[in-house]
């Protein structure tokens, strides 16, 4: 295989084939055959206790020190685990579903079920612990009948659990002195403890045993919900097993330097779960789990963690990294630890906006002196999850790679964009227990439809890989017929306007566009100078909705399509619910989803009694310097 170096790693020489077809659409594909992946995830982690033993596998923040386990201990406690789940009597119809977020002992459990031939079912613990009505819980559990629950500690789901019928169902925690079985419903309480007994297990014994193969589930992974209840989609050992070996072939640098990864990314979403644990699994790494997130609050944890554990590959959301970027800018020796043997920088859940971008370009080069490879990749739980991956030199977001081997996109005309479909080794055989959906999801080649546009960087030259080019479904058209392209609006308003931290465009069928916004409460209070405002005080604020205009208004004087310029807005105080699935908890906001659980104040947005206090006038740029064939040209930069 032809590699190249970009900032330093070998990566694959970007390769591409494209075939146009009668019907209009076309094939984009790798040249680069598929190499034949282990049969189960269990062959790698057998593996790993053989030929990295003592090395450290995983690693989780225990007050002021770690608790570690290495290749050889993960595997046989793995294995314990695994055995005893066999004892109480699970299997391939019996899923365990998991509450609770990351945890060394979840990933053990986690591990033990892949190695016993069970699906294991990581739920988004938001659903247990901010929802209110616990619909989304109480969906899954129904779907699935578990046969076993698990929690890292009891108390914090306590109601959420009594929310559920346990009739029939284990609860297994990690809580060494558990309430009474009685107290909850439940027909009998575990602890991880009584489970296995402390018995270390035999892998190789235990994969002879249960015999996982390709088509064995793995886990059973949950759509946010975003429209609809949540889905629970099938990842088969296969399909995550090819996954990685696609990844592999196109980073051999995988290879060279085993990854060390500081990870708070939820594993109830495929990509903390599958893409980043299973690298780890896959090239006999380390994984630190940050028990940190990207909330006021929360991300002193991961600045902590970034201070002690220097990652060697740095996998985030944008969210994240406008949380981090503050820290790393103002701190040096974080700064200094950060970097200090890191070879990428990895987006992906959203578009980075280009600000970000250039302030992490800005950090690396202060502390290195030179580039660290920044990339992305492209999927959904149901690719497990990359489809395209980024392997050559990029300089901004947006571009999403090339179809990694034995993967197939299909980019069908639809409206004024093309439409990605995937079809490869990596794709999901559908839902579980819902066939309906699963026959809905597919086109009559067999090709998942994943509601996502994209579009060559370079027609002439495919090589030069995908642009992302937003969600089909959150698209739409002005009065006047004109294409919105939300997505792309969205980040360039997000870089234009750091006061605000995430919004949703407004416009179907009006004459101009409008946006409902959230203000970015640490920014607001910094440009106001009032460290303790509340939200209410800082929406009031006459100084934010002035800055707020003001960079709308440079935005509007540089994007003056009737499809980029926003000529109204309103900030909300409400923040994004989670049971109405306007947000997941990875951070992405749902447009379709907010605006139609917000309906109301799109018709405040646009009416002519738009407070003052939360609502913007009409947003005025000057383009006397325009002639009318230039203001024409530019109006006419968003129709496609």
């Amino acid at each position: 295989m032809e590699t190249e170096k970009v900032a330093g790693l070998a990566m694959a020489r970007p390769a591409a084939v494209l075939e146009a077809r009668a019907d209009g659409s076309r094939i984009l594909r790798s040249p680069r055959p598929l190499g034949k992946p282990p049969e189960h995830l269990g062959a790698w982690l057998l593996r790993g206790a053989e030929k990295h033993g003592e090395r450290p596998f995983l690693a989780a923040r225990r007050g002021e020190s770690w608790r570690e386990a290495s290749w050889q201990e993960g595997a046989a406690a793995a294995a314990g685990f695994g055995e005893a789940l066999l004892e109480l009597g699970l299997s391939a119809d019996t899923p365990i579903l998991a509450l609770s977020g990351n945890s060394l002992d979840q990933a053990l459990l986690m591990l033990g079920a892949h190695l016993a031939a069970i699906p294991f079912a990581p739920l988004s613990p938001a659903y247990s612990l901010q929802s209110r009505d616990f619909g989304k819980l109480r969906h899954a559990a129904a779907l699935l009948s578990p046969r076993l629950l698990y929690v890292e500690q009891v108390p914090p789901f306590i109601e959420a659990l009594r929310a559920l019928d346990l009739s029939r169902v284990f609860l297994l925690t990690a809580d060494p002195a558990p309430p009474p079985a009685a107290e909850l419903g439940a027909l009998e309480v575990l602890t991880l403890a009584e489970l296995a007994g402390g018995a270390a297990g035999a892998p190789g014994r235990l994969l002879s045993r249960a015999a996982p193969g390709p088509a064995t589930i793995a886990k059973i992974l949950f759509t946010s919900g975003s429209t609809g209840l949540p889905k629970g989609v099938i990842n088969t050992h296969g399909m995550l097993c090819a996954n990685q070996q696609m990844i592999a072939q196109v980073w051999p640098f995988l290879e060279e330097e085993p990854p060390v990864l500081v990870d708070w990314l939820p594993w109830n979403h495929t990509f903390g779960g599958n893409h980043n644990f299973n690298m780890v699994l896959a090239h006999g790494g380390t994984l630190c789990i940050d028990g940190g997130r990207p909330l006021p609050g929360l991300i002193e944890q991961t600045v902590n963690n970034l201070r002690e554990i220097a990652p060697t590959i740095y996998f985030n959301v944008p969210a994240g990294f406008a949380q981090l970027l503050p820290y790393l800018e103002r701190d040096g020796e974080l700064r200094s630890n950060f970097f200090q043997r890191l070879r990428m920088i990895f987006y992906a859940g959203a578009a980075l906006p280009q600000d970000l971008w250039r302030r992490l370009e800005r950090l690396a080069d202060q502390e290195l002196g030179r580039q660290v490879a920044m990339v992305s990749a492209w999927g959904s739980t149901e690719t497990s999850p990359a489809a395209t991956t980024v392997h050559f030199a990029i300089d901004r977001a947006g571009v999403i790679g090339l179809p990694l081997p034995g993967v197939e996109i299909k980019l069908v005309p639809n409206g004024q964009k093309e439409e990605l479909r995937v079809r490869g080794p990596n794709v999901t055989p559908g839902y579980w227990r819902d066939q309906k959906l699963t026959a809905e999801a597919f086109d009559e080649e067999g090709f998942y439809k994943i509601g996502d546009a994209g579009r060559l960087a370079d027609e002439d030259h495919p090589e030069r890989g995908l642009v992302f080019d937003g969600r089909v479904a959150e698209d739409f058209k002005l009065a006047s017929g004109t294409w919105v392209n939300a997505g792309s609006l969205r980040v360039a308003l997000l870089t234009a306007a750091p006061l605000l931290q995430d919004l949703v465009v407004c416009g179907h069928d009006r004459e101009e566009l409008g946006i409902l916004a959230w203000p970015h409460l640490d920014r607001c209070r910094a440009f106001l100078a009032a460290p303790e405002a509340g939200l209410a005080e800082v929406v009031a604020a006459p100084g934010i909705k002035a800055e707020i205009e003001a960079a709308l208004g440079r935005h509007n004087a540089e994007n003056p399509a009737s499809s980029t310029r926003v000529v109204r807005f309103l900030l909300m105080e409400e923040p994004p619910s989670i049971d109405r699935g306007e947000i997941t908890d990875k951070g992405y906001v749902n447009q379709r989803a907010t605006l139609e659980c917000r309906a109301g104040l799109v018709e405040k947005l646009f009416g002519a009694g738009c407070a003052a206090a939360s609502c913007s006038e009409r947003i005025q740029w000057d383009d006397s310097q325009l002639d009318w064939s230039q203001r024409r040209e530019k109006d006419e930069q968003g129709i496609h």
